[in-house]
C-alpha cells in the first residue's frame, strides 16, 4: 500500500511546517514502512539553521523518521484516532549532511508492541547513503 500526502494527512495529526514526510511507499501496518521527505531550500528551518550553510537539523530527520512510523502504527486498527508521542530515543546517530536537493529515504521497522508503548528502528539515507538511524519509543495517548 501506499500513500500520498493527503492520506497521510488523514493518518497522523502533523501539518505545515511540521509535518516532515510526503510520501509512503509501502506500509505494513505495526511492521514496517517506507517513506520519503523532498528537502527544499523553502523549508522554514533553513531560515536560521547555518545561513549560508544550510543543513536539515538532526532532530528534524528524527521526527520524519517517527511520522513515518506513525503512519505505520495509526494504520492499525486498533491504534487508529491515537496520537503517538515520543517515549524515548535511542542510539541516535548523524553520518552525513541533508541539504536542500537531497531525498531522504526513510525506513522504520517495528520491533516491539507492548499496549500503548511501540518501539521501532528508523534509518534515513540519501543515494544509498545513511545519514542517520535511530531507535525510536512511542508512546500512543487518547487526543
Amino acid at each position: 500500500m501506499s500513500l500520498d500526502i493527503n492520506q497521510i494527512m488523514e493518518i497522523i495529526p502533523h501539518r505545515f511546517p511540521m509535518l516532515l514526510i510526503d510520501r509512503v511507499e509501502e506500509v505494513e501496518p505495526g511492521k514496517r514502512v517506507l517513506g520519503y521527505k523532498n528537502v527544499t531550500i523553502n523549508e522554514n528551518f533553513f531560515q536560521g539553521h547555518y545561513p549560508g550553510y544550510p543543513v536539515m537539523p538532526g532532530v528534524l530527520i528524527v521526527e520524519a523518521m517517527a511520522q513515518l512510523g506513525g503512519t505505520a502504527i495509526l494504520s492499525m486498527d486498533e491504534y487508529k484516532g491515537k496520537t503517538p508521542l515520543f517515549g524515548g530515543i535511542k542510539s541516535a546517530k548523524f553520518r552525513k549532511p541533508v541539504v536542500p536537493g537531497d531525498t531522504l529515504k526513510l525506513e522504520v521497522e517495528i520491533v516491539k508492541i507492548k499496549g500503548p508503548v511501540i518501539v521501532g528502528k528508523g534509518t534515513a539515507t540519501v543515494e544509498g547513503k545513511k545519514a542517520a538511524e535511530a531507535e525510536l519509543t512511542f508512546m500512543l495517548v487518547d487526543k
